[in-house]
């Protein structure tokens, strides 16, 4: 007679190969794209407060992958952003199969277990939430889950999270205690990165002239989430915005 308990115990060991195995790469996706874009579903922030409060999941998402993002971003974050995790597991079951960010406030590898288990294909982790070790560490676990690392900075200060050596380098526009917003943040800080990192521009992006000049000054990924979900249909914002590059 078959050991019922054995056979269950070799299927969780199956369930845990799948859950730490790679996930779709957003790095490599941001190398093989043309226009590099991350295509973020955002509801809310803390300085508009709502931008889309009916925005939907199960479509928002997967109309970004139909019209031509090469990668997603999802806010998580519920408090501040009106996120949720299930808006991931909402998106990959609405077809979404491009790379997704779990964007979120990571402070703590329990929220890693949380974006693997919800089918985020990386993590972003600020630099400016985390200790230089703390950061260390929390890149070493989301890897050891499949998880790739977007790590963001802001200044010149922060620079030295790079020697980390994540998977994407991530330039912040917006400063995270004002809110202010400039793009020359990414100009100023991009030559002072590693020139093999893949390095992505994060905030205030509204112009495909924009882009095209990031593009120029080395980076690979360009993350742009107000700008299309403030429209009536963002996954057609982003494939005029697209046209327009």
């Amino acid at each position: 007679m078959k050991d019922i308990l054995q056979e269950i115990v070799a299927h969780k060991h199956h369930e845990l190969e799948l859950l730490c195995a790679r996930k779709p790469s957003l790095r490599e996706a941001l190398l093989q794209s043309e226009t590099g874009i991350i295509a973020e579903f955002k509801r809310r922030s803390p300085s508009k407060g709502w931008i889309k409060e009916e925005g939907r999941a199960d479509i928002i998402p997967l109309s970004y992958q139909l019209n031509g993002a090469a990668a997603l971003s999802i806010l998580t974050d519920v408090h501040y952003f009106g996120g949720s995790d299930d808006f991931i597991r909402q998106a990959r079951q609405s077809g979404v199969t491009l790379p997704i960010l779990y964007k979120n406030f990571v402070i703590d590898e329990a929220q890693l277990y949380a974006a693997a288990l919800c089918g985020a294909s990386a993590v972003l982790l600020i630099a400016a939430c985390l200790s230089r070790q703390e950061c260390k560490t929390l890149m070493d676990k989301a890897h050891r889950l499949g998880l790739e690392v977007l790590l963001e900075m802001h200044d010149e200060r922060e620079l030295e999270y790079a020697e980390l050596e994540p998977d994407l380098c991530g330039i912040n526009n917006r400063h995270l205690g004002s809110f202010h917003t400039d793009v020359e943040v990414s100009f100023r800080l991009a030559e002072r990165l590693p020139h093999e990192a893949v390095k992505v521009s994060e905030s205030g992006i509204s112009n495909p002239d924009t882009v095209k000049a990031l593009r120029q000054a080395g980076f690979r990924g360009f993350l742009i989430g107000e700008n299309f979900m403030k429209t009536d249909h963002p996954g057609l914002a982003l494939q005029e915005f697209i046209n327009q590059l």
